[in-house]
């Protein structure tokens, strides 16, 4: 499928369930040159504050996000959309939903860390509101391989717009 062919589709939201690990399991192999494994996926899910949601087209399953509550942000651990379904607005969809959580008294930001060879991945938080504020250098395990921080902070809807990229690198802290 072309990318002038790619027309947008809209998908169901919902949460994870164990009998959805084999379908997340193949998004994730199809995605990323080193995968989770299923392990990694029980234990994360078995934690108390780790959440898995699912984006559903019709009957199939075409995207996932695994993301932990922390007292003041939501971290985003994985996040991944099928190559088939991509740039066609599953990702956007599964951030709204993921935005939607934010608040100002609670909850007032999500950051992520995306490989710095990532350019994909980094180029689709950035144009979804998400600011580079700071970079992990070796982050991964599997890699030498640096990660940069991306973080996208909630907004009064009455501002209409995000903090300057400078604020959110001093806020970020």
């Amino acid at each position: 499928m072309t990318t002038e062919s790619k027309q947008e589709v809209r998908v169901h939201i919902r949460w994870m369930l164990r009998r959805d690990l084999a379908d997340v399991q193949a998004i994730e192999r199809q995605c990323f040159e080193f995968p989770w494994q299923e392990e990694d996926f029980r234990s994360c899910l078995d934690q108390r504050n780790c959440i898995g949601m699912v984006a559903e087209h019709g009957d199939r399953l075409v995207g996932f996000m695994i993301y932990e509550h922390q007292r003041h942000r939501i971290h985003v651990l994985n996040f991944a959309v099928a190559p088939d379904y991509q740039r066609r607005g599953v990702g956007t969809q599964m951030l709204a939903k993921l935005i939607g959580k934010l608040r100002s008294q609670r909850r007032s930001r999500i950051v992520l860390e995306v490989r710095e060879t990532n350019l994909g991945a980094q180029l689709f938080f950035r144009e979804n509101g998400f600011r580079a504020v700071g970079v992990l250098r070796g982050f991964y395990q599997d890699t030498p391989e640096d990660a940069y921080v991306m973080q996208y902070r909630y907004m009064p809807e009455d501002s209409g717009k995000l903090a300057p990229p400078d604020e959110i690198s001093r806020l970020a802290g």
